[in-house]
């Protein structure tokens, strides 16, 4: 049955490859689909979530988009412990026709280590292709429950919301003198992702039990060995950041229903603000926090198999500062200061030092093109805070590894001669790292850009905020795309959203600069003969022209 030409919510099946995928419809389909399983989770019509959730895992478009979001980021190229990856649309499409819940059996994950910021190891578990696209089937089911029943000052691995947020949610509970809460207690879950309860997800976790308990259980091989998993969710898995959310959801209610009269209450000044399993909780006593607060996180995380680390969780007073998420925050002089903190300056300057000496014998080039997205991917983390001193001093850092390792590549000649070869002087600035075309970034050059915070309850799963959502991705992709004036127009000009699969365009999902008519065909570079399309699109429109002929210019009109 064609669902889509009758209307109901079950997708097309008429489709017969992998570039005759009607994005549109499927994109229309699947979101009528997560708006009604968001509408029931509100209303708490769980037998209605769930059959809206069955309903939505066996429709043919969710099937594509879960296959089309793991072929398209960036572990796409990373297989799992069957060696396969879907490169060419022949797999693409196979994968769409395959995929179901019918006789489907989890493979083991294949166990990796990557290195944690104190010098440890992190155990990381990469899934099979399929396993991935299951994940990412079911996951489209269950993130709109997760939206709608998570607290509002939880800010990790949630559509919409980043660090920016939670770090200005900190400064709002913690920012005004005299009224704010002074003291803080610095929560880390030990081991999160590898500790919660497999019993507890069973019985809470709002999609289909079977599937669930087979993730859970499917173990990993490492060194050609098999383990079972008896605890913990996969490491790696696309569904794993929301099952832990959903764990973690509710410690806020706790807070907000402790056994106090509301004066007390709002005396106490008790604030959650949580990132992933990161989380700081503000109050007006010490005693507050040891006898009464900490005593309900540790409860609250025993019933989910979860313990509190004894090494990182400590109570501070907002005058002795503390660390959160990258950031130092602390009272001084009566006001709040947010800047990049000590521990996340070093492992920057660590890492541009390693840049720049594993490329002792390089071309100046390609250390600019090294060091460039590193420099500005940490000023663009960091620019919405205090961060002005931080910059100046990593500059200097930066200037002084540089002059180094300029220093080491000619040994025999004068440093008059070195700073005319590698340092130039641009637009009144002197010793800019650049040569031809290519500048190094200084993080001075990011002036302070203040963020504005998502509002709490907004629900991206919910119509009313659709609004609210379009002009913060306005804002957004304005500054993403600052200094670059052709693509910003394009993307207003075209209401930020892709021609092909009338979906939104943003830093996540990438675009690509398409010529109407071909360069080949003397195209030219104007701007009424360029539009904006997502990477799959651009491709899947050339294969359409190939074997339909030109789709003319009015396609993009």
């Amino acid at each position: 049955m064609d669902a889509v030409l009758h209307g109901c919510d079950v997708a097309s099946t008429a489709w017969t490859s992998w570039h005759h995928i009607e994005w549109v419809k499927a994109y229309q389909v699947v979101a009528r689909l997560q708006t009604r399983i968001a509408k029931a989770a509100k209303a708490g019509d769980w037998r209605k979530v769930r059959a809206l959730q069955r309903l939505l895992t066996k429709s043919s478009s969710a099937k594509a988009l879960a296959v089309r979001r793991v072929t398209e980021n960036q572990g796409r190229k990373t297989p799992g412990v069957d060696q396969q990856t879907w490169d060419t649309p022949e797999d693409k499409w196979r994968a769409v026709v395959a995929l179901g819940n019918k006789r489907y059996k989890p493979l083991p994950l294949r166990r990796i280590h990557i290195p944690k910021a104190n010098g440890d190891k992190r155990p990381l578990g990469i899934p099979t292709m399929r396993d991935r696209a299951m994940q990412a089937l079911h996951l489209l089911a269950l993130d709109p429950v997760a939206e709608t029943t998570g607290d509002k000052d939880s800010y990790g691995f949630r559509r919409e919301r980043s660090t920016a947020d939670a770090i200005e949610q900190v400064r709002n509970v913690l920012g005004r003198p005299s009224k704010s809460a002074t003291w803080v207690l610095e929560g880390d879950i030990k081991g999160c992702f590898d500790n919660i309860s497999h019993d507890w997800l069973v019985a809470n976790v709002c999609m289909d039990k079977g599937i669930l308990r087979k993730w859970l259980k499917a173990g990993f091989i490492e060194t050609g060995r098999l383990f079972p998993t008896t605890a913990g969710t996969q490491q790696g898995g696309i569904i794993s950041p929301v099952l832990a959310n959903i764990a973690l959801d509710g410690l806020q209610r706790e807070l907000e229903t402790l056994p106090m009269t509301r004066r007390a209450l709002q005396a106490a000044k008790i604030n959650l603000v949580r990132y992933a399993d990161d989380f700081v909780i503000t109050s007006s006593s010490r005693e507050l926090l040891e006898s009464t607060v900490k005593p309900l996180v540790e409860k609250f995380l025993a019933a989910r198999g979860l313990v509190l680390s004894e090494k990182k969780t400590k109570i501070t007073h907002v005058t002795e500062g503390f660390d959160f998420l990258g950031w130092n925050v602390r009272f001084y002089n009566g006001m709040l200061v947010t800047q990049p903190s000590k521990k996340n300056v070093k492992a920057f300057l660590s890492k541009i030092r390693n840049l720049i000496e594993e490329r002792k014998a390089a071309h100046q080039i390609d250390v600019i093109e090294a060091l460039t997205p590193v420099v500005r991917g940490w000023a663009n983390y960091h620019r919405s805070q205090m961060s002005s001193q931080r910059f100046a001093r990593c500059d200097h850092e930066i200037w002084q590894a540089l002059w180094r390792w300029a220093c080491r590549r000619h040994p025999n000649k004068g440093k008059r001669w070195i700073k005319q070869r590698y340092f130039k002087c641009l637009k009144g600035r002197d010793w800019r790292f650049a040569i031809m075309d290519k500048l190094l970034p200084n993080l001075c050059d990011y002036r302070k850009r203040p963020h504005t915070k998502v509002k709490g309850e907004a629900n991206p799963y919910d119509p009313t905020y659709d609004e609210y959502f379009s002009r913060r991705l306005s804002r957004k992709m304005e500054a993403t795309l600052e200094g670059r004036r052709k693509l910003r127009w394009l993307w207003g000009w075209q209401g930020g959203v892709c021609p092909i699969c009338n979906q939104k365009i943003t830093r996540d999902t990438g675009w690509h600069l398409h010529h109407i008519v071909k360069r080949s065909e003397r195209g030219s570079d104007k701007l009424t003969n360029l539009v904006l399309l997502h990477p799959n699109c651009h491709m899947q429109h050339h294969v359409l022209e190939k074997l339909y002929g030109p789709a003319g210019v009015s396609r993009f009109k």
